[in-house]
């Protein structure tokens, strides 16, 4: 056996340890993973330095920074041998990769952008385009627009990624958060959030190590959350948090939820905390007339006539409600603790509340106390969900919940919205490595 090949077939077999430490270890180990990795880390540096002098230079160079880039944190050393790499032999791809990858950790976007466009220059690479994917969504926009534009360019250059090879996971999963980031930054339109799911489901189908991944589990679980599959999105974050105790984020995010569907489900249930004199009035003032142009039964799209019933809140189906519209005045807003969406709680003139989340409104345009809306064709989820905090106490919603995608359809105190009152406002993830 050669130098160079052993060399690589020892980084190989270190890169596997990490790899699939769960599907190697189990989950048991888990809290010892990296202490573990650290461990293999420097048996296997020592072993490659009985083997330097024996092998090409440039080689056992890009082997020795594959080992030193295995452990998460940013090296120096591992920074200057990739350097002298792609500066000796400009044609290994490999070489501009890992450099990226390199000042990623470092945080020099820039410098990681340069190094992966390098590569590409040379030669057409699945990790080269996946790696400049994750790059373009992390670039600082210059102008208004550039981080929309950057984003649908991550998204072709994640597409591009998965074209060369349908069978890498980490190519699908880097879709995946592609789609998600385009959620955020274009119209917030769940078509895009289903194409994420699908992307991280397709990682995990076609490589098992993907489902020891907790960045795939807790973007997966951000994406559930704004399909608002609360139930599925705990779930994912709960795995995350098993698979990266260090972490503290799927935890944060856990909390957030707990908080969001507590409050939802007290206000809904105690129909904004109002006294029950001033609901009264509130629920007396409702009129038809506040349905403004959905009003007489029918209203005009797009030239044409629609018919449009205006039925109780207790009268919708769970799914889409086709032909029908609601109205109610807002008892309560919940734009303290989070403007994506933007939820109110709405009562009608029986007295029944419900929630209300609408996607893509403008900063400072949200609906207040006292407003009436009217929602026609509404989206009705019914929430029920259990949820085991210890072995003996567990956590409940039940509530009612009306999404709304696009806020131009709504009417407001009789009139319709329009396009001012239309945005999007960017929320955050919080991947623990580069995603």
């Amino acid at each position: 056996m050669g130098s160079e090949t052993e060399v690589e077939q020892i980084v190989d077999k270190l890169q596997d340890f990490c790899d699939n430490f769960v599907q190697n270890h189990g989950m048991e180990k888990i809290h010892e993973k990296t202490a573990m990795v650290k461990q293999e880390v420097d048996s296997t540096i020592a072993m490659l330095k009985t083997l330097e002098e024996r092998c090409q230079k440039t080689t056992f160079m890009l082997q020795y920074a594959r080992a030193l880039n295995v452990l998460p944190d940013y090296s120096r050393e591992c920074e200057d041998y990739l350097s002298k790499v792609v500066k000796r032999d400009p044609s290994i791809i490999r070489g501009w990769n890992l450099l990226g990858e390199t000042f990623w950790k470092k945080g020099d976007i820039g410098a990681a952008k340069d190094c992966f466009e390098g590569g590409l220059k040379r030669k057409k690479d699945k990790v080269s385009l996946r790696s400049l994917s994750m790059v373009l969504r992390q670039l600082k926009a210059d102008k208004f627009g550039d981080e929309q534009k950057n984003v649908i360019s991550s998204v072709e250059m994640a597409k591009d990624a998965v074209g060369m090879d349908v069978e890498d996971g980490m190519s699908w999963y880097i879709l995946g958060n592609a789609y998600l980031s385009l959620f955020f930054v274009t119209e917030q339109n769940p078509k895009v959030l289903a194409m994420a799911l699908e992307a991280y489901s397709k990682a995990e189908k076609v490589e098992k190590r993907s489902t020891h991944n907790p960045d795939l589990h807790f973007n997966r679980a951000m994406a559930y959350r704004y399909e608002e599959s609360y139930q599925l999105a705990l779930e994912g974050l709960t795995t995350a948090d098993q698979l990266d105790p260090t972490w503290g984020s799927p935890r944060t995010k856990i909390n957030e939820i707990f908080n969001y569907l507590d409050k939802v489900n007290d206000l809904v249930e105690k129909k904004g905390k109002m006294k029950s004199k001033r609901l009264q009035n509130m629920i007396k003032s409702i009129k038809e007339t506040n349905l403004g142009p959905y009003s007489g039964g029918s209203f005009t799209f797009n030239g044409k006539q629609q018919k449009l019933e205006y039925i109780p809140l207790s009268s919708l189906k769970e799914g889409a409600n086709p032909e029908k519209v609601i109205m109610g005045k807002v008892v309560c807003n919940m734009a303290d603790i989070t403007l994506v969406p933007f939820t109110f709680a709405i009562i009608d003139h029986n007295g029944d509340c419900y929630a209300v989340t609408v996607y893509n409104l403008a900063r400072g345009k949200g609906m207040i106390i006292g407003d009436s809306v009217a929602i026609p064709e509404p989206f009705m989820t019914h929430h029920k969900i259990e949820w085991s905090v210890t072995a003996d106490s567990a956590k409940k919603w039940d509530f009612r919940n009306i999404r709304v995608d696009n806020p131009i359809v709504l009417i407001v105190n009789g009139r319709k919205l329009t396009q001012e009152h239309c945005g999007s406002t960017i929320a955050a993830m919080i991947p623990s490595q580069a995603s």
